[in-house]
């Protein structure tokens, strides 16, 4: 064994004496369960199950984590909160692990959270990995078990694991690649063809009348397979956004912002926004359509922020 080895084999050791060690004892969340949060949640997500209005409402059971979390200004002293968290993060920072990516979470329901429903929780440091080498670069996954409780009865867990690591070296960029070229079928040829004209077009279904986007063989409002198009006016506003930081993508250079459209006639379209830097797109702002010539032989549909 070298010396390498066995300096690595005692920083794990370090890490994995906090398995186990509770991140927060018998935790309050600021507000009890409340139903403009749900609303709120619901509109975000564009869900509109019945369960979760009216006087019998329940929250989505995919909110179990949102009752538990700070928000912005944290979680105040005194509640719960001990400092396991903040050592393991210290220790990972002094070997090089300053940034952090999260990477996935499981969630287990034992019973529905309902509007006035006191939220309590307990979170331990469950599991540090060994070190791991990825794309993003060499680092340690922690996963956290929060057991969630809705008026002292058991409401579920949740596991959040995040990746810290020391990010890897770039490698020298190689000449730009193509961006890849949609998948052109009997389907959507209609649409290709209107945006090569400068056009964007909507299909209408001519038994109902009603508008849909992206282009389907039949109607999944009344299953009729007759349509015509409408040409969109251009104009329309964010509905919502990701800004794309990682993986990287050949010919696509991060971090740049992808965006759920709405257009002007109701239907909704995914494309990238224009003439604002990535960090200052927001929800509500308007857009209106433009294309975009992105290599000799593809242009697109993409939208640039009024003003911008």
């Amino acid at each position: 064994m070298t010396d390498g080895d066995r300096e690595e084999d005692a920083f794990l050791a370090r890490l994995k004496a906090f398995e186990g060690r509770p991140a927060a004892t018998a935790a309050q969340g600021k507000d009890p369960v409340n139903q403009p949060m749900i609303r709120h949640w619901c509109e975000a997500m564009g869900d509109t199950g019945p369960a979760y209005t009216g006087p019998d409402a329940i929250a989505p059971p995919t909110m179990l984590q949102a009752w538990t979390m700070g928000g912005l200004s944290g979680h105040t002293a005194g509640t719960g909160r001990s400092t396991a968290y903040d050592e393991l993060f210290a220790l990972l920072d002094g070997a090089g692990c300053t940034s952090v990516v999260a990477t996935d979470c499981e969630q287990e329901y034992l019973r529905p959270l309902r509007p006035g429903d006191t939220i309590t929780f307990d979170a331990v440091i469950e599991s540090v990995s060994p070190r791991k080498t990825t794309k993003l670069g060499t680092g340690h996954f922690v996963t956290t078990r929060m057991d969630v409780r809705a008026n002292g009865e058991p409401a579920g867990t949740h596991r959040f694991r995040i990746l810290k690591y020391a990010p890897a070296q770039r490698k020298p960029r190689a000449a730009k690649a193509l961006r890849p070229r949609p998948v052109v079928n009997r389907d959507n040829q209609g649409f290709w063809d209107g945006v090569r004209e400068h056009r964007l077009l909507i299909q209408r279904c001519t038994g109902c009348g009603t508008l849909r986007f992206p282009w389907l063989p039949g109607c999944n409002h009344c299953a009729s397979p007759d349509w015509d198009t409408v040409e969109a006016s251009g104009a329309g506003t964010v509905f919502s956004y990701v800004v794309m930081h990682h993986p990287p993508f050949p010919a696509f250079d991060p971090p740049y912002a992808v965006a759920l459209v709405e257009l002007a006639e109701g239907v909704r379209m995914i494309s990238n926004i224009t003439g604002v830097p990535y960090d200052k797109v927001r929800i509500g702002m308007p857009v209106q359509l433009e294309f975009l010539r992105v290599d000799d032989d593809l242009e697109l549909p993409v939208f640039r922020a009024d003003g911008g």
